[in-house]
């Protein structure tokens, strides 16, 4: 398998559940007065750039609902709120949990939400029209990357499928309807299931039936035999080995290391509106993103915290292990994965690249999701809101990348670079 390099992170120590809480603790009470100044300095230094409503650098609206879905990567928008760096920058946010990401798009469209953590291609589809209803959207910051996996099915797994190949050559042999699970069709899982069954040589829409679940319900819905296998979000397939009924065939960052996952969106109208708002939450974000992966303690007061029933509603015991790095597949095999998920990696996560839109954009060609092939880069910077981003991770002293372009090496050695994206999404030998 072929992938894009990069620096390999130190195995995780074995974490003192006992001591982490007060130690993160600690630490965010250090980061806090260490970092007390940073909202003044940042509104102090952007209210002269004659772009604040009314003169004011003051947040617009100081209440924010950011809705979220019940998975692990919703962390760095439940801390900015539990750790109070939302009200350090002058806003309130109001985590809203949510049933589905269709309730997350239809909530963000009519304004019930003023953000979100969302899927990176829901926000892409909206704006296109092919996530209707069709309005233009924002992405403000990415949340994070990695740490989604493909589940098969036990039942499956009892029989040899065990991995792309394996399964291919087990639903070769044994016709019938096989039957695969997204969250959204133009969300990242969608594409990720997509872009590894081809791989295979499974087409997925002539050779598989796939579905719409929404991540929660996952576990329950193999449970009962409504899917083959599925891909979404933490903890979910880590559920799926814990309760018996699933096997993780591969990760996503086994399909693309270090990949674009959920980003903090919202509609362009609302960053038009309410510019100052969208800076404040996106500080408060951004320092809990840095928070999280500051230390193996602080990840595991996360882990701690979006386990409670208001948040992911699963035993902490499901969400730490893989958040530290420590993998197991179901079958026996135990790894340290060199690139699970993260939230910050010195700025590198949150930096709103073009060409990870772009991809997608290049994905939802490459399945027929739209007909045509799209202004690539222009659409991209429309949505990505790079100036925006720039600004913040400024006044926070966060690292932005010289280049909103990256080049990756998916899994099949194909490169993604951004630079052809026509042919790149028409090269496929698996498409619609």
């Amino acid at each position: 398998m072929t992938q894009s390099t990069s620096t390999d992170h130190a195995k995780p120590a074995p974490v003192d559940k006992a001591d982490a809480a007060s130690l993160a603790a600690g630490t965010a009470r250090r980061d806090f007065i260490r970092q007390g100044a940073a909202a003044a300095t940042f509104f102090a230094t952007l209210g002269h750039s004659g772009v604040w409503a009314a003169g004011s650098d003051a947040p617009e609206k100081t209440e924010v609902k950011i809705g979220f879905i019940p998975l692990t990567d919703c962390a760095s928008v439940v801390m900015a709120h539990v750790l109070g760096f939302d009200k350090k920058y002058g806003v309130n946010i109001v985590p809203t949990k949510e049933a589905s990401w269709a309730g997350v798009r239809d909530k963000l469209v009519n304004g019930e939400l003023d953000l979100a953590h969302v899927l990176y291609g829901l926000i892409y589809g909206v704006h296109m029209g092919t996530a209707s209803p069709k309005k233009d959207m924002a992405v403000l910051m990415t949340l994070n990357q990695n740490g989604q996996a493909i589940t098969l099915s036990r039942a499956l797994a009892d029989q040899g499928a065990v991995n792309g190949p394996t399964l291919a050559k087990f639903m070769a042999a044994n016709k019938r309807t096989y039957t695969f699970a997204q969250t959204f069709p133009t969300g990242t899982h969608a594409m990720w299931m997509n872009y590894w069954l081809a791989a295979a040589g499974i087409n997925p829409l002539s050779g598989a039936r796939l579905i719409t679940v929404p991540p929660p319900q996952m576990v329950a819905n193999m449970r009962v035999g409504n899917m083959d296998g599925f891909c979404v979000g933490e903890p979910w397939n880590h559920r799926a080995i814990m309760d018996g009924i699933g096997i993780t065939a591969n990760t996503t960052q086994d399909i693309w290391r270090d990949h674009p996952e959920k980003v903090l969106g919202t509609t362009a109208e609302f960053v038009r509106k309410h510019p100052n708002t969208a800076r404040a939450v996106m500080m408060a974000v951004l320092e809990a993103s840095r928070w999280i992966d500051a230390s193996l303690s602080n990840k595991t007061r996360m882990a701690q915290t979006i386990a409670a029933r208001a948040y992911v509603n699963t035993d902490v015991n499901v969400i730490l292990p893989r958040i530290l790095g420590r993998y197991q597949n179901g079958l026996g095999r135990t790894w340290d994965d060199a690139h699970p998920m993260q939230f910050h990696d010195g700025g590198q996560v949150n930096f709103p690249y073009l060409s990870d839109g772009m991809w997608f954009l290049t994905q939802h060609k490459r399945w027929g999701l739209i007909k045509s092939h799209p202004d690539y880069l222009g659409i991209a910077r429309q949505i990505n809101q790079i100036d925006l981003y720039k600004s913040v991770a400024g006044a926070m002293g966060v690292s932005v990348p010289r280049n909103p372009m990256r080049s990756s090496t998916l899994m099949d050695g194909v490169l993604w670079d951004g630079k052809d994206p026509a042919r790149y999404a028409d090269g496929f030998a698996i498409k619609a």
